[in-house]
């Protein structure tokens, strides 16, 4: 069992920057992908950012420019650099990680989620 446990979400005004953070532990072995997700109010879930340990990286296109994923893979961790927030920003951000096991057996897994609400 692996578990993932985000920080860094609060409020802050247009314009202003927030930056997140997950931490995964448990039975890990390979962390093959962690990244970010977010849903706001009456949307589904959507991509924001993720980041293979080869160090291939993916964006949303609404997010390219302003936000920077970023991690370290001997600690586990994962951050979301988020620059230039906007009210459309607004929403649950939730730390995913694809990872494997000894056996090669590959599992996914979610954090509770970490609210961004950007508001004047």
């Amino acid at each position: 069992q692996v578990q993932l446990v985000e920080s860094g979400g609060g409020l802050v005004q247009p314009g202003g920057s927030l930056r997140l953070s997950c931490a995964a532990s448990g039975s890990i072995f390979t962390i093959n992908v962690m990244g970010w997700y977010r849903q706001a109010p009456g949307n589904e879930r959507e991509l924001v950012a993720t980041g293979t340990r080869a160090g291939i990286v993916n964006y949303a296109d609404s997010v390219k420019g302003r936000f920077t994923i970023s991690g370290d893979n001997v600690k586990n961790v994962v951050y979301l650099q988020m620059n230039s927030l906007t009210p459309e920003d607004t929403a649950v951000y939730y730390c995913h990680a694809v990872v494997s096991d000894r056996s090669g057996a590959v599992y996914s897994y979610w954090g509770q989620g970490t609210q961004v609400t950007v508001s004047s």
